[in-house]
């Protein structure tokens, strides 16, 4: 954990949950797993808000408690970690990927359960269906059914999962500390004390979808002439009721949508080095060896080429033979993203997952080069990847560089770090006149120091982004004033002349001001987007090869 990851986290938190639970989330970073009364001891927070943010914490899967340092009956320590936070920074990418496959039920599913950490199906349904009969012509509802389906097709593909079972805890004050930190969801009981949560794959009904009795259709707002009383007994009449998954509660699966997004990242890069057939087939093996395969493998498990040529989509017209010849081209590849395995079958074939994600990397930081220090020292760069290991004069004729600016372009990339000097010496005394004096780079090293400069920019963009909201403060203030307004007025039917007379209480130079800041923030979530795929991909390829080297 480094300081430009817990910078990270803190905006994250502070951005999301505000600045109490970004004090407390903080703390923890830097300070280890720690028990209730310490917490409130070196914050200075009081014990209510600092049991309600360790509340929104856990709700959130970004802290967990588990038994003290001395053991069973010790207090309840509370820990977070910097990989729990940064999911964060990843939730617009997982709804728009939920989106893409399952369209906007599965959006607006993803979405519910991210805001709220976690909930129940039948809570689920009804909101997203009430949703989106919010978005329907007047007269349309969505039922409940659709939502419901569309819930048991994520569940199905372990998007979503249930959250672990928990046994009762005690009475004594550190099962209240514990209990008190556990999701403040109606019928969830709280987690023993001295006991570490269990995985959600760990038991056998992760998957399972409960018989949920839910028939309907959402319905809409109720509008403000309704009346308060109304709402309220509409509002205790709908918490009364009973649908049979009372208790069991849902999360968002984030390992099962990191595995798709490099699986993504594996097939474009395929289409991009080869064609769509091929990424086609990639595809397949991929899609066929979800289950079978660890999210931590190196390799898929094998699969035959006639298993490969049953499972190929029937929209392309691929014959056996020339499957055969895809599948050689592939495993022919100098990326060897496909690796054969054995013979039997028609041949059996492996997706080297490790080494796809070290190309990836790889290609990504022979990119950062190129865009920061121009085409010729990308080239050094590239060639002593390659050759690992040259003197200066073999990377000047290997390049085909003048002497001058190929010392100049090495010397610039040894003072970024992104090369490395290693001495060799003839004699144990280590004299310049004889030693090698050899250029390499370490890819490894060379990645974090990258990922780390990724994490800098994300704060800085959300800084920048902070600080153009808090300038445009008062604007964006009176423009939610004059919507809520619209709104009612809209409601409740007013005329044509009050809308445009509220509508030009928003003067032009305001309105242009509007519109900077819009296009400002576009710009800005746009960037954090783009660089978090960049930390994806890096993180992923440092996990693999610490998991393969182990």
């Amino acid at each position: 954990m480094t300081a430009q990851e817990v910078r990270l986290c803190s905006l994250l938190l502070r951005e999301h949950f505000g600045e109490v639970v970004e004090k407390v989330g903080t703390h923890l970073l830097r300070n280890g797993a720690q028990g209730l009364r310490t917490i409130i001891h070196e914050t200075g927070i009081s014990l209510d808000l600092v049991k309600k943010s360790l509340c929104v914490l856990v709700q959130h899967g970004t802290c967990v408690f588990s038994s003290g340092r001395k053991g069973p009956g010790s207090p309840t320590e509370y820990r977070t970690s910097c990989d729990l936070i940064l999911r964060i920074l990843r939730y617009p990418r997982y709804i728009y990927t939920a989106k893409t496959l399952y369209g906007d039920t599965g959006e607006l599913i993803i979405e519910e359960l991210l805001q709220r950490g976690h909930m129940n199906m039948s809570s689920t349904v009804k909101t997203v269906a009430d949703r989106l009969t919010q978005t329907m012509e007047e007269g349309r509802s969505m039922d409940y059914s659709e939502v419901t389906s569309a819930f048991s097709k994520l569940v199905e593909t372990h998007f979503l999962q249930r959250c672990p079972p928990m046994a009762g805890a005690g009475t004594t004050d550190r099962a209240t500390s514990a209990s008190s930190a556990t999701p403040a969801s109606p019928g969830t009981p709280a987690a023993p004390v001295g006991t570490a949560l269990p995985s959600p794959e760990s038991f056998p009904d992760c998957y399972k979808v409960p018989h949920v009795t839910l028939i309907g259709r959402g319905k809409r707002q109720l509008s403000p002439e309704d009346g308060e009383e109304q709402r309220n007994a509409k509002k205790a009449r709908m918490d009364s009721e009973t649908h049979g998954d009372e208790g069991i509660y849902w999360q968002v699966n984030f390992e099962r949508f990191h595995l798709h997004f490099r699986d993504q990242a594996i097939i474009s890069s395929v289409a991009n080095k080869l064609d769509q057939t091929s990424s086609e087939i990639v595809r397949t093996m991929l899609r066929m060896s979800e289950v079978t395969t660890s999210p931590t493998a190196a390799y898929t498990k094998p699969l035959s080429a006639n298993e490969i040529f049953r499972s190929l989509p029937s929209t392309y017209n691929i014959t056996r033979p020339i499957l055969d010849q895809y599948l050689s081209l592939l495993v022919d590849d100098p990326m060897e993203f496909v690796g054969k395995a054995g013979e039997s079958g028609g041949g059996m074939y492996v997706v080297n997952l490790h080494r796809a994600l070290a190309n990836l990397a790889r290609a990504t930081l022979e990119s950062a080069v190129q865009e920061r220090f121009g085409s010729r020292s990308a080239r050094i760069f590239r060639l002593l990847l390659r050759k690992r290991h040259l003197e200066q004069k073999q990377v000047e004729d290997f390049a085909m560089i003048p002497a001058k600016e190929a010392k100049d372009m090495l010397y610039t990339l040894l003072s970024q770090n992104l090369v490395q000097l290693q001495e060799i010496p003839k004699t144990p005394d280590f004299a310049p006149s004889r030693t090698f004096y050899l250029y390499t780079v370490n890819q490894l090293s060379t990645a974090r120091m990258l990922l780390q400069n990724c994490y800098k920019t994300v704060a800085n963009l959300i800084d920048r982004r902070l600080f153009e909201m808090n300038n445009s403060k008062r604007v964006l203030e009176k423009s939610q004033r004059i919507e809520a307004i619209l709104a009612s007025l809209q409601a409740s039917g007013a005329d044509p002349e009050q809308l445009t007379e509220v509508e030009e209480m928003i003067t032009a130079p305001e309105k242009l001001q509007l519109e900077s800041l819009r296009l400002h923030t576009n710009k800005l979530d746009s960037a954090e987007n783009q660089v978090d795929e960049t930390i994806f991909l890096l993180e992923s390829y440092i996990n693999s090869t610490a998991s393969s080297g182990s």
